[in-house]
């Protein structure tokens, strides 16, 4: 019977006929052997993304051979609270040694578990807390805030998710409690603080988790009078989207976050997100409308001077790094390269985890360039980085270039790498 892959395999050898090149020069030009290129015309091999894309930019295919590549992914449900539950209670384990866990429950579970013997403290009794101490409160939280995200970019979510999801709750109860004013900073201030624990639980691998303090955010922001943090979920989901390599849900979503309504740095960095579902479908002059508009709506600057910044604080140029991202996974492996090049040498080395992020990106980039001497050179030095932050995102990357690598086995470079690859390179657990 016909294979899913015969299609491509059909149309790739179409396309190559038609630009006048034979199995020898493409195989040159995309850094695959010419075997294997005649097994994917033939319907015999399923070929990796990496050909495929690669293929379609050689051949100037815009996207066509990418399309019949891409398997549909199921939707992502929009986050909500699951299984119903109220956030009466929050209750989190920590242990010394063993698994640490959070979850929201009702307050009738909480009773049914005998939480009546727990040590417990009440805040309902309270009384209104004094406008200097409020503000107090608000400008140690933002400080702290500021310190989290630093050391964020060198140690596991793990040792900080604790923390941020404490000061959550913290700013959550004290905010009942303050006056209007500093009330809605106090909720504002929690609610980035939530979007932040979100981040960091995709970090994790726990999707799910990641969108319920996505949502937790959005209520919070709301709760304070701010609607414009649920255009950001949406920025953020389309993230989720984009490791599942959905591009149209990820430009779906980013394109709904970019209502006129919203504040510029929102729809800029939607606009980003939406190039990135371009590159991931294969069309290049859509990505790049999409990177000229976020860089016009990255030139604005709005919200307070002393709120925290939406989106990444350690990108000089998150547009120029966004576009040495795109053009991975548009084709263009060399382009990738020096864009990446040029951007990472403005980023600091103290920002550990973007480092790795993008560093693992541009490796990636000189690999599919057939560069592979380069790419292990480039590879080797983030491995520590690698294992201090344990991204199931940079991870993602980091098991394509395994991939890429292994195709070269024999190098003396890429045996040299392969023990820890294979250790850096495990399922993150579900």
């Amino acid at each position: 019977m016909p294979q899913p892959f015969t299609g491509l395999g059909e149309e790739l050898r179409k396309r190559r006929l038609a630009a006048g090149l034979s199995l020898t020069a493409l195989s040159a030009a995309v850094h695959y052997s010419k075997a294997q290129l005649s097994k994917v015309e033939r319907g015999i091999k399923a070929p990796s993304r990496d050909l495929v894309r690669l293929c379609d930019a050689a051949l100037r295919a815009d996207g066509a051979l990418v399309a019949l590549a891409t398997t549909p992914v199921a939707d992502t449900p929009p986050a909500q609270t699951p299984d119903g539950i109220s956030e009466e209670e929050w209750t989190m384990q920590l242990s010394p040694d063993g698994p640490s866990w959070f979850q929201a429950v009702g307050r009738r579970q909480v009773v049914g578990a005998g939480a009546a013997s727990l040590m417990r403290w009440r805040m309902d009794g309270a009384g209104p807390v004094a406008p200097a101490a409020g503000a107090g409160m608000l400008e140690a939280s933002r400080s702290l805030f500021t310190h989290y995200r630093r050391l964020g970019q060198s140690v596991e979510p793990a040792f900080l998710l604790p923390g941020l999801i404490a000061q959550t709750h913290t700013l959550r109860e004290l905010s009942a409690h303050a006056g209007d004013g500093t009330r809605r900073d106090l909720l504002a201030l929690g609610s980035r603080y939530a979007e932040y624990v979100g981040w960091l639980m995709q970090e994790t691998g726990d999707e799910r988790a990641a969108l319920w303090w996505t949502q937790r955010a959005v209520e919070l922001a709301r709760a304070g009078g701010d609607r414009t943090l649920g255009g950001y979920a949406l920025v953020r989901r389309a993230l989720i989207t984009l490791y599942q390599d959905d591009a149209a849900q990820t430009i779906a979503l980013a394109q709904r976050a970019q209502s006129g309504t919203l504040p510029p740095r929102i729809r800029g960095l939607a606009a980003q997100r939406e190039a990135q579902g371009h590159a991931l479908a294969g069309d290049r002059d859509a990505c790049l409308r999409a990177l000229d508009r976020a860089r016009t709506l990255l030139a604005h600057q709005d919200g307070r001077a002393d709120a925290p910044v939406i989106g990444s604080m350690h990108l000089p140029d998150s547009v120029g790094m966004v576009t040495g991202w795109c053009l991975v996974d548009l084709g263009r492996p060399r382009e990738a390269a020096e864009e990446l090049d040029r951007q990472l040498a403005l980023v600091s080395h103290d920002a550990i985890r973007t480092q790795v992020r993008f560093g693992v990106r541009r490796a990636l980039a000189y690999a599919s360039d057939g560069q592979i001497s380069h790419a292990s050179a480039l590879t080797a030095p983030l491995l520590d980085g690698v294992a201090a932050v344990r991204s199931a995102t940079v991870t993602t990357d980091l098991q394509r270039l395994a991939r890429l690598l292994a195709r070269h086995r024999n190098h003396p470079a890429v045996r040299r790498l392969a023990p820890r690859l294979g250790t850096l390179t495990r399922p993150f657990p579900s």
